[in-house]
């Protein structure tokens, strides 16, 4: 069991029953849809993220991206670290049918793969350090083709999966992760002998 000191928002009741087993911290279930209204639970969520800081932990299908860019415009002040699951294929056991996209929310996934994601977060390993000239910025996204150019996206996509990461991340949300997990001569790396090989 690893212990957080952030709050970790999640969707779902069977989201926070999956992660209980796993993590040690305050867990802030929205209902989904339901935090567009209850404002209750967002003043408690701006709470956290300006005291001990918060955890979005969203499913990767469009609902899940619609309530964190909701909760991310919502807490003007105050820490946030995006943790993102795989696209990951498949229905939960305790579902009759898929969901809409077919991906495995939260409460799906394994121990391994919620601590590879807290861990790509920078949230389990210590915060990474990187020197200021060593983050990966839009400019370096543009000279390795990921944005701005007409392959951009099918080269992102190409990243994305990887990764191991969402394919639904934007270019900005991309930066943002990326500069968790390495520092740009690693995405170099990675963009020459991996991406661009293919």
């Amino acid at each position: 069991m690893i212990k957080l000191s952030q709050a970790v928002v999640v969707e779902g009741k069977y989201d926070k029953i999956t992660l209980s087993s796993i993590i040690d911290a305050v867990i802030i279930v929205t209902n989904g849809f339901g935090i567009f209204k209850d404002k209750e639970k967002l003043e408690l969520i701006k709470y956290y993220a300006r005291t001990t800081g918060i955890v979005i932990m969203t499913d990767s299908d469009r609902a899940g991206f619609i309530i964190r860019n909701h909760i991310k415009g919502a807490v003007k002040n105050g820490k946030i670290k995006n943790v993102y699951i795989p696209d990951i294929m498949g229905k939960e056991k305790r579902k009759i049918k898929p969901s809409a996209e077919g991906k495995l929310g939260v409460e799906g996934m394994n121990r391994e793969i919620i601590l590879k994601a807290l861990e790509k977060a920078g949230i389990t390993a210590a915060e990474a350090c990187h020197n200021a000239e060593n983050l990966i910025t839009k400019t370096d996204l543009f000279e390795l083709g990921l944005s701005g150019g007409k392959d951009s996206s099918t080269l992102r996509r190409k990243l994305l999966v990887h990764l191991k990461l969402p394919s639904l991340l934007s270019a900005n949300s991309m930066l943002e992760v990326l500069n968790t997990m390495m520092d740009k001569e690693k995405l170099r790396k990675i963009m020459e002998e991996q991406i661009k090989g293919e």
